[in-house]
């Protein structure tokens, strides 16, 4: 860059705060046009010949023009994936959630813990006491006089998932079912896998009520590893991926699950730790158009029904009726694996 050509781009820079040059910087690497970037900056007020200017100057920066590089690993990345989503989608019945009785512990391995596929079981939670005895009656009777840990005002924070621990309440039990019971449908309050309550004594018989686990399961590991769910009909866990594998079996109602894969990530504007900011009930596909790409599974969870999370797939599930709902990770095979999770929050 010759002197001249440096001391316009250092006024330029000066001219622009920061935070306007990195968004120019994103914006175009995200596709958008030199025109309406400007169009944008300068309805926001700043002068348009600046900011053409420092838009047209993004093209010969030596660290934008890094970023482009990077960039290009980026997408071959992304092409990787979307061709083996490709495949994966020609499989029969792929667009189906398999629900299923009798699957062998080599099957459940094979299939759908190294193949990465969802699966409802149908017979796991067959001889559970649990099936027989949970209600929000029994809960009521049985633990009512303890206090549990909730979300709740839920409604008026459209994040409240990403900003769950700013709607932890304490609640006494049975002034919790009371409401649940009473308040129809809603996704303001909810008793969430956070509540913890499994690790403390007082809520051991619930533990008791669990009887035969999927072979796969170290019994060991039960009380550990896992959680205890109750809400309303209406509650709705948004869309976003976890970082093990796990069971959930539904003993009371019915919860919908949809789900999509791992490999359709780099089209769920994961931007976010492992949330997607898409609510997949109500897409907005002006802001979020590669979601119209997407291939979503969709299976609905009944009393007895157990369901397998493979490894990183995206749900989101609601909950169809009052729910008493049980999951687990405790799984006798590796668990615990590393994400390299985003922390853009403006975006």
């Amino acid at each position: 860059m010759n002197t001249a050509a440096s001391a316009t781009s250092t006024a330029t820079q000066e001219a622009l705060a920061d935070n306007w040059l990195q968004w120019a910087a994103e914006n175009r690497l995200r596709g958008c046009t030199p025109e309406s970037m400007v169009d944008t900056m300068a309805a926001a007020g700043l002068d348009r010949a600046l900011c053409a200017q420092a838009v047209a100057m993004l093209e010969t920066d030596p660290v934008y023009r890094a970023a482009l590089r990077h960039q290009q690993l980026l997408r071959k990345l992304e092409s990787v994936v979307a061709n083996q989503q490709k495949l994966w989608e020609m499989r029969p019945g792929y667009g189906q959630v398999e629900k299923r009785a009798g699957v062998s512990r080599d099957e459940l391995l094979d299939r759908y813990v190294c193949g990465s596929r969802p699966l409802v079981l149908t017979d796991v939670a067959a001889d559970w006491p649990a099936m027989r005895r949970w209600s929000p009656a029994d809960l009521k009777a049985r633990f009512g006089h303890l206090d549990i840990e909730i979300q709740a005002e839920r409604n008026a924070d459209p994040r409240y998932e990403e900003n769950k621990l700013q709607h932890r309440h304490t609640a006494r039990l049975a002034d919790f079912v009371d409401r649940v019971l009473a308040g129809g449908p809603t996704n303001d309050y909810y008793m969430t896998a956070n509540n913890e309550a499994l690790r403390r004594p007082e809520f051991a018989p619930l533990l008791a009520d669990i009887g035969t686990l999927p072979s796969i399961c170290d019994r060991a590991e039960l009380p550990r590893l896992s959680s205890f769910w109750f809400g309303p009909a209406g509650t709705n866990t948004p869309l976003h991926h976890d970082t093990i594998m796990l069971f959930h079996t539904q003993v009371v109602g019915r919860k919908r699950w949809r789900f999509i894969s791992p490999l359709e990530s780099p089209k769920l504007y994961n931007f976010n730790n492992v949330f997607s900011p898409i609510d997949i009930d109500r897409p907005d596909l002006a802001r979020y158009p590669l979601f119209s790409q997407v291939k979503v599974l969709e299976v609905v969870a009944e009393p007895g029904d157990t369901v397998f999370l493979p490894l990183g797939w995206w749900h989101q599930v609601t909950s169809l009726d009052v729910s008493l709902s049980f999951s687990y990770s405790n799984l006798a095979v590796p668990n615990h694996y590393s994400f390299a999770n985003p922390d853009i929050h403006d975006w």
